[in-house]
């Protein structure tokens, strides 16, 4: 048996040397730990943090547009060392329902708002006035003009009218107002071509219709163009229709009716051969 004085030493020489590597083996774990511990923190990103919402509704966002003021109406006021008139009346306040009817128009609508010769004056019971077509029982004055004027609105030229029109009394009536200015002008302004064509189209179309010879051995002795005039619309027969469409449309006869005569441009001569007339309406 081995003496027990050496298993002592011996004993104590393993712990002895347990606790050297122990103390050799601790601080290097640690120091490793700490370096992957290091390392871990700086390859993680920081979360992010959402921010918060606004609790103050009244709070403006940051880099916001400001909303603007509203838009207030600023008080009338007189301007300073100014007096209001004392006789300024008040705006008138009433009610759109309180408004006076305005006044009816004085214009009478039917026939014989207009006077003279050209206007129409028909006789619904009178005898009706002879259609005639043949030139040449015209008076040879009045033939004589009705060819100038033909020929005239065959050019196209609406100058050509003016030799035709005369001067003060002996100027034909070329509306039921005044005129002021060149009559050639404003027959020209009656044109809806702007140039005289259009008119100069209707004279023709007039004056190649039938006429009548009406107030003959009066004051108003006269030859008109076209005999639509002195007929009312009632009395003419599907024949004379068709010669009438040729001047005007199916919608101006409708409005014609109305007045029971025939409205539209006609032309009137008299028996010395001048000029009378040339209008439309009534």
């Amino acid at each position: 048996m081995r003496p027990k004085t050496e298993t002592a030493p011996r004993g104590a020489l393993r712990l002895a040397a347990l606790g050297l590597a122990a103390s050799l083996v601790l601080p290097l774990y640690a120091s490793t730990a700490f370096a992957l511990s290091e390392i871990k923190r700086e390859e993680i990103p920081a979360p992010v943090t959402p921010p918060k919402p606004a609790t103050d509704q009244s709070a403006t966002p940051e880099k916001s547009v400001p909303m603007p003021d509203p838009i207030q109406t600023p008080a009338t006021t007189a301007p300073s060392g100014t007096e209001t008139p004392a006789d300024t009346e008040e705006p008138d306040t009433e009610e759109p329902g309180d408004e006076q009817p305005a006044e009816p128009d004085a214009t009478p609508t039917e026939p014989g708002g207009a006077t003279g010769p050209a206007a129409p004056n028909l006789d619904p019971e009178g005898p009706l006035p002879e259609i005639v077509y043949d030139l040449s029982r015209l008076p040879e004055p009045v033939a004589r003009m009705r060819t100038l004027l033909v020929e005239a609105a065959k050019t196209g030229d609406i100058e050509k009218l003016r030799p035709l029109v005369g001067q003060g009394e002996a100027m034909p009536q070329l509306s039921f107002g005044d005129i002021e200015g060149d009559p050639i002008a404003f027959i020209k302004g009656l044109s809806g071509d702007g140039e005289g064509q259009e008119i100069l189209a209707i004279m023709e179309e007039v004056l190649n219709a039938g006429y009548v010879h009406l107030g003959e051995g009066t004051d108003e002795d006269l030859y008109v163009w076209p005999y639509f005039f002195g007929i009312p619309l009632d009395k003419l027969d599907p024949r004379q229709k068709v010669e009438l469409f040729k001047i005007v449309t199916a919608g101006d006869y409708e409005d014609m009716k109305q007045y029971g005569a025939y409205v539209f441009y006609r032309l009137g001569i008299t028996p010395e051969g001048r000029w009378a007339f040339f209008v439309a309406g009534d």
